[in-house]
């Protein structure tokens, strides 16, 4: 099993907090205390409506739709991982993935990847790197400085992307210069929620996957506050008794034009179109 944390989350927590107060002309929205005597978020129910084959080959980093198409990403090193590093078109049809863009794996684990004004974004994992390319034909435009030790999930809303570094940190950064625009805290009743992972935008919330578990996070962009969790256990258990080997839930995709919900995991046999009730 690959650990993308190889630092205690209170190191990540401390530098990523000292980052974003050397950060000249960056807001930092914290919502640390937690409410002890407020209830826990509730549960969202969800079912399964379909279920396609996915490549058991990738580490899933990211999912994402553009123009009805499915792109994937995986993660991996040249050290410690047989997984690739790179993304491409994933076929519902087969499970496979057209690579689209491969990385050096002596250099760069890939990481979540988002699309935004037909542009792909992408991030790597502790390189501190992230690349653009052009949607259509996949050429790179651009590297840029990623704004934290890591790289993990990546989304947008309408206006700013939205990244994760594995702790309660949400960043926003403008598509076009990719300058930090703002630090959001995740958090619940009990204080910041830690592994935000894997993220995507849907219908005004920010869902994210919390890592090394079988939830996914339902963030109010506005105050960073969880209110809502899917726990997919059922789905993590299923695809570890068909594959052993599956690894942790890590993967959503919406699909705004048919308003599917595609969701997977690292080495997981299938990807799951869930409807949520």
């Amino acid at each position: 099993m690959i650990m993308k944390k190889k630092v205690p989350f209170a190191a990540i927590v401390l530098l990523t907090t000292l980052a974003a107060c050397n950060e000249s002309g960056t807001n930092t929205t914290d919502n640390t205390s937690g409410n002890s005597a407020a209830p826990p978020p509730p549960t969202i129910q969800y079912a399964v409506v379909n279920k396609f084959p996915h490549d058991t080959s990738y580490f899933t980093e990211g999912l994402e739709f553009y123009k009805g198409q499915l792109l994937e990403s995986s993660g991996g090193n040249a050290d410690e991982s047989p997984y690739p590093s790179e993304f491409g078109i994933a076929d519902l049809k087969t499970g496979k993935v057209a690579t689209k863009v491969q990385l050096d794996k002596t250099k760069y684990f890939g990481e979540g990847i988002t699309v935004f004004n037909d542009k792909i974004y992408q991030l790597t994992w502790t390189s501190q790197v992230g690349f653009v390319y052009d949607a259509n034909t996949f050429k790179k435009i651009k590297e840029f400085k990623i704004p934290a030790k890591e790289g993990w999930g990546l989304t947008h809303d309408s206006a700013n992307l939205i990244m994760s570094d594995g702790s309660s940190n949400l960043y926003y950064l403008t598509p076009d210069s990719l300058k930090l625009l703002n630090i959001l805290r995740v958090t619940d009743n009990s204080g910041p929620v830690p592994n935000i992972n894997e993220l995507e935008y849907i219908n005004g919330y920010i869902y994210a996957n919390q890592w090394e578990t079988p939830y996914i996070l339902k963030i109010d962009p506005a105050t960073g506050k969880i209110v809502g969790r899917l726990n997919l256990e059922n789905l993590q258990k299923e695809a570890s008794s068909l594959r052993p080997g599956a690894d942790v839930l890590n993967g959503i995709a919406f699909d705004s034009a048919g308003n599917k919900i595609l969701v997977t995991g690292k080495r997981w046999p299938y990807i799951y179109e869930i409807k949520m009730q």
